[in-house]
């Protein structure tokens, strides 16, 4: 029960790392704000499910991160509930695998849409909540690919390494304010979203590269979250973690 009695808003729930996330922060005693883009029958008696069996409180919250409106409603659902915001977990974002050349800049400002300047406007709103509280705990999902700039992937990762400079000026400038900021940059994991973008020779090749020779399971990432949620890592910001099995560039 490492999160007990923290408020947390989770984006990008639905499956994959985020859903990960949001049973890992039930089971350890947070109340989620569960964001995703629909809410569909499955997804509600998911996070019911989890409030009963941890007595905690989920909240689905359906919205698209890219548009402005609906963003605006959902931070007014959150505040009117008038309890404190304790973490903030950046999750929700595409992949986007091209080589340079063959990359448009339509699809290069979609990527960074969705996995930056959306971000960043979230977060804007969010850390105003957290600074009248003097205290939370923002956590950004980057990748390793915004470190190791594979080939095939410079507009998903340059949108990722742009994700990693702003959580470390966001741990300078909100540090004051007993805010932190970290970032968790994930290897190649076992999501639909990787087998959807990815063909089975190169998750293969990248697998063979990782110490662990294994594919990361969304829980690695959940664990990895909870911890810089927790405040066991109360003394942890402007920190880029690799949780990615050991891989080798």
């Amino acid at each position: 029960m490492l999160l007990s009695g923290k408020n947390a808003i989770i984006t990008g729930c639905a499956r994959g790392i985020g859903r990960s996330m949001l049973i890992a922060f039930a089971e350890n005693g947070a109340n989620v704000w569960a964001c995703c883009r629909t809410i569909t029958p499955e997804f509600a008696e998911l996070t019911a499910q989890l409030a009963a069996a941890n007595s905690v409180t989920i909240t689905p919250l359906a919205f698209d991160i890219t548009d402005a409106a609906k963003m605006k409603e959902a931070v007014k659902t959150i505040q009117a509930a008038r309890v404190s915001v304790d973490v903030l977990v950046n999750n929700a974002g595409i992949t986007y695998n091209a080589l340079f050349q063959m990359t448009s800049m339509e699809k290069m400002r979609e990527v960074f849409e969705v996995n930056f300047f959306a971000q960043v406007a979230f977060t804007q709103y969010i850390v105003r909540l957290m600074a009248r509280q003097k205290s939370g705990s923002v956590i950004n999902i980057s990748s390793s690919a915004a470190i190791d700039a594979n080939p095939g992937r410079s507009a998903y990762g340059a949108s990722k390494a742009a994700v990693i400079c702003m959580t470390r000026a966001m741990a300078h400038e909100l540090a004051e304010q007993n805010i932190r900021a970290n970032a968790i940059a994930p290897g190649i994991t076992d999501t639909d979203m990787v087998e959807a973008s990815m063909s089975q020779e190169t998750i293969a090749a990248t697998v063979a590269q990782t110490r662990l020779k294994r594919m990361g399971k969304p829980s690695d990432i959940a664990d990895a979250a909870v911890f810089l949620a927790s405040d066991l890592s109360s003394y942890v910001t402007g920190e880029i973690l690799r949780v990615d099995g050991g891989l080798q560039n």
